[in-house]
């Protein structure tokens, strides 16, 4: 399944180009599931009267539902514990959502799409810095679990009445570890459809210079966690000729931030709000192959210069936003608003960190063999 990914700064025109490339796809006769937050789009996108062949099927996102479904299962679950505490149970009707459920709705609405047979999966993402942290979720909340409730504790349910009578404490409950595994293996599907070479990151944005710096800070989060980001596709792009000097200097204007942006595919602004399928088809961006995912790679240079080298590609990635802690086998790196800790490759693990540089957006951390711990050679 080709999955696209589409965000932008707010007010980018995200949601359009991606009900476009929805709509694209559904013309070449392709299955496609459109995921989106929009509780309403035009009438006329998805007519099957005008748009050539069977529409696209619009699923889209309700955060407040997914919210209280949630809450009331895990009460449910819990509701031994509760009882014991005296706790009065929540009802449904009386459940508001909380800041970032619906990041977690978004996960619950790609989880569904994986376990489907699409051909294309296009999804309406958040704004461009709350897209990140989204797509970031799954392998942080999948590391938590694993620290928090070791998979491997679980194993020792038979001696669990011994320990506690031990330690003092009553031990976690069974039901807590049946979550915690039900919980990892749908973060695992979520996270390896974000991470499948089908899948990739289309950046929608309307040049200017606030555009420019979202899009430099977005880049360097999106190959911090290794996803795959396709050419930019400029929106709403004036007419380059034209005999009025207003909208001539404005056109000159995009085309001098456009340059900012790299390699950019131009869509036309209509003059209007898209309205129809007709309307969608002019902003359709052009076809593209799936971006690779950033390279990391180890480079051996212990007979020149006696390190290893991790060469981290981080486009748009600025020196005084880096961060960079060697925390047992994992490195924790940071770039601007945006933080992953990774596990080491096995032969940096026997290794300390003797200094970092960026240069033309790779990282290159050099590595020291530690004489404690280096295997011997005779």
């Amino acid at each position: 399944m080709r999955t696209i990914l589409v965000t932008g700064p707010g007010g980018a025109g995200r949601t359009t180009v991606a009900a476009a490339t929805a709509l694209g796809g559904a013309r070449r006769g392709r299955r496609v599931l459109f995921l989106t937050g929009e509780r309403t789009l035009p009438d006329g996108w998805f007519d099957p009267s005008t748009d050539g062949g069977a529409p696209p099927v619009v699923r889209r996102l309700d955060s407040g539902a997914h919210f209280r479904a949630e809450l009331l299962a895990l009460q449910e679950r819990a509701a031994t514990a509760l009882g014991m505490l005296g706790a009065t149970p929540l009802a449904g009707e009386e459940l508001t959502e909380l800041p970032g459920s619906d990041r977690f709705a978004l996960l619950g609405a790609l989880r569904e799409a994986a376990a489907e047979d699409w051909d294309l999966l296009v999804v309406d993402m958040p704004p461009l810095l709350d897209a990140v942290a989204a797509l970031a979720l799954p392998e942080q909340l999948r590391r938590y679990l694993r620290r928090l409730l070791p998979p491997e504790r679980q194993a020792a349910r038979a001696l669990r009445p011994m320990l506690a009578q031990l330690a003092g404490v009553p031990m976690p409950a069974e039901w807590l570890y049946e979550a915690a595994a039900r919980r990892d293996a749908e973060l695992a599907a979520v996270q390896a459809l974000v991470e499948d070479p089908a899948t990739t990151v289309r950046l929608v944005a309307e040049p200017g210079p606030a555009a420019a710096r979202a899009l430099r800070t977005a880049r360097a989060g999106l190959a911090l966690h290794r996803l795959a980001v396709e050419p930019v596709v400029a929106n709403r792009m004036l007419p380059t000729e034209s005999p009025d000097p207003w909208l001539a200097a404005l056109a000159a204007q995009q085309q001098a931030h456009l340059k900012t942006l790299g390699e950019a595919h131009e869509l036309p602004h209509l003059g209007h709000e898209p309205r129809s399928a007709d309307d969608l088809a002019r902003l359709e961006p052009p076809a593209a192959p799936p971006a690779p995912a950033p390279e990391w790679t180890v480079e051996d240079r212990r007979d020149p210069d006696g390190v290893l080298v991790w060469r981290i590609a981080l486009p748009g990635a600025a020196k005084p936003d880096l961060g960079l802690v060697r925390r047992g086998d994992e490195l924790v790196l940071t770039s601007g608003p945006f933080r992953r800790a990774v596990p080491l490759p096995s032969a940096l693990r026997r290794c300390t960190v003797s200094g970092a540089a960026l240069d033309d957006g790779v990282l290159s951390v050099r590595f020291v063999p530690d004489p404690d711990v280096w295997p011997r050679t005779r």
